[in-house]
């Protein structure tokens, strides 16, 4: 299969880029390289990989007419990046998705990369079906994005749970890469809000829905799935704990709060009555954060990527 991966050499992007070249697909990344092409360095000598260097509000036919489907991973990515750049979140998460989805025909899939974020402090288990009142721009211009996508009869939008684990381009700004970061580093975790409550999910866990995505086209197209696990939902406080297990850092509980208010339970019984199963637990994720962190931490600089 032919297969484009718009933000291919993004956290997820390259992670998934390899899976599928392991099994046996002609990829082709379209990236930006914002920050650098190293994480993409070890895919370059696969003869079925095709690498474009193109931003996403630039997509034409031409870049897409090729493809049996697209993946579509790129955009301006969490709630602090879209503050910073409200105009360009608008125009690359939204205008250019839409411009995606206008240019390709009815038998093109996309896979979207879509997000839990949007459900915001509802007090109730979030449903694919539930009523959603984005609070964060992020939110906004996702779920305005996922909404243009499926309008398609040939989509399936993800609704990831909150992603932790290693990359090849790491983000450390993520909940749990950011707090074990802070704990080998800093020696201490400092929480905003920490008991509200959100379900994390291991990046290897979310690489494997988009491939089970991709092998169960025909029964998930036109449908929307939350993507993750039951199991995974913790407290900012539990978090916190299962990292000082490893760590023994300090925590510290701050009185601040925080904007970007998350505090749900979502229901994944959609997605999980397929077949797909998450196999990884947060202890495996912070244990592989430790050891990237200890070895690697005089080299990594703690920023948004």
């Amino acid at each position: 299969m032919k297969i484009l991966i718009t933000g291919g050499a993004g956290y997820k992007g390259v992670v998934l880029t390899k899976q599928l070249l392991d099994n046996g697909n002609e990829v082709t990344i379209l990236d930006n390289f914002l920050y650098g092409y190293e994480s993409v360095l070890h895919l370059v000598q696969n003869k079925n990989l095709t690498i474009i260097r193109e931003d996403v509000r630039n997509l034409r036919e031409s870049h897409l007419k090729d493809y049996d489907g697209i993946y579509h991973l790129g955009g301006i990515s969490g709630y602090p990046a879209c503050e910073a750049n409200p105009h360009s979140a608008h125009l690359i998460n939204v205008e250019a998705t839409k411009t995606m989805a206008n240019n390709l025909s009815n038998d093109q899939f996309i896979i979207y990369a879509s997000t839990t974020s949007f459900y915001g402090d509802t007090g109730k288990v979030c449903t694919e079906e539930m009523a959603i009142k984005p609070v964060s721009l992020y939110g906004i211009t996702k779920y305005h994005a996922e909404q243009y996508i499926m309008q398609r009869k040939n989509s399936v939008a993800l609704r990831f749970a909150t992603i932790f684990g290693i990359s090849p381009k790491m983000r450390i700004d993520l909940l749990v890469n950011d707090f074990t970061y802070k704990a080998v580093n800093d020696r201490s975790i400092v929480l905003f809000e920490s008991k509200s409550k959100r379900t994390f999910l291991h990046l290897l866990d979310a690489i494997n829905a988009y491939t089970f995505t991709l092998d169960n086209l025909d029964k998930m197209r036109g449908q929307i799935y939350n993507v993750g696990s039951n199991d995974l939902n913790y407290s900012k406080l539990e978090i916190a704990e299962h990292i000082k297990k490893y760590t023994n850092c300090t925590i510290i509980d701050s009185d601040l709060s925080d904007f970007d208010v998350r505090n749900f339970e979502i229901s994944f019984e959609k997605i999980a009555s397929l077949g797909y199963k998450v196999t990884r637990t947060l202890d495996d994720g912070v244990q592989e954060l430790i050891k990237l962190y200890k070895f690697y931490k005089p080299f990594l600089a703690y920023k948004t990527i």
